[in-house]
């Protein structure tokens, strides 16, 4: 491997090690207006964004969307809950792979069921449970991705120079891109069943 390589691994090793789920004891125990809720999700998970001094993670539109889609119960008040941020949470990470209609199928049964309920398990109990299983598989991503770039850096020995670097990234995010291809493929897959229960 070379030093580009190396520092390229490291550097994405890094940023998977800097992703951090949004504990339920760091939202205010208050409810929020809009532009607290905005705020509170800037700073909780810019760091993980792409562009972290650009874009906003959320703003005001894509909330008001969120509730006219039935993605997110209407605010009380113009008050956003704990809830309402947890639910937030969940459609901030499913917008980057799902579509609006297929968040829905999926965030519509856990809406129902268990937002602002007296039952045993709420809403966010269930955040806590699949946010949980994070740290354990973000070691696992972690090792995929070594094993990926390892297999992608052994591709086109008879390259030299430039071209081999760029075929070897090139590579390594095809190698990437089929992964996340075919685990949206088998997501699809699963929010379509879903869908078809419900109906």
């Amino acid at each position: 491997m070379t030093i580009d390589a190396d520092n390229l691994l490291n550097s994405i090793l890094e940023s998977l090690e800097r992703i951090e789920y949004i504990k339920p004891t760091d939202i205010p125990g208050i409810d929020l207006y809009m532009d607290q809720v905005t705020t509170f999700m800037d700073s909780k998970l810019r760091s993980s964004s792409r562009s972290p001094g650009e874009n906003k993670i959320l703003t005001k539109t894509m909330i008001n969307n969120y509730a006219k889609n039935d993605l997110l119960p209407p605010p009380v008040r113009k008050k956003y809950s704990k809830e309402h941020m947890l639910l937030l949470i969940f459609i901030y990470y499913f917008k980057g792979v799902l579509s609006i209609n297929d968040i829905q199928t999926l965030m519509l049964p856990i809406t129902e069921r268990y937002f602002q309920n007296d039952q045993a398990l709420r809403l966010e109990s269930i955040y806590e449970e699949v946010f949980g299983m994070e740290k354990e598989q973000v070691e696992a991503l972690k090792a995929d991705v070594k094993e990926k770039f390892k297999r992608a850096e052994k591709t086109f020995p008879g390259v030299s120079g430039a071209d081999s670097g760029f075929l070897r990234k090139f590579s390594f995010i095809c190698l990437l891109s089929f992964d996340v291809y075919v685990k949206k493929l088998i997501i699809e897959k699963m929010v379509d069943e879903l869908a078809a229960e419900k109906n």
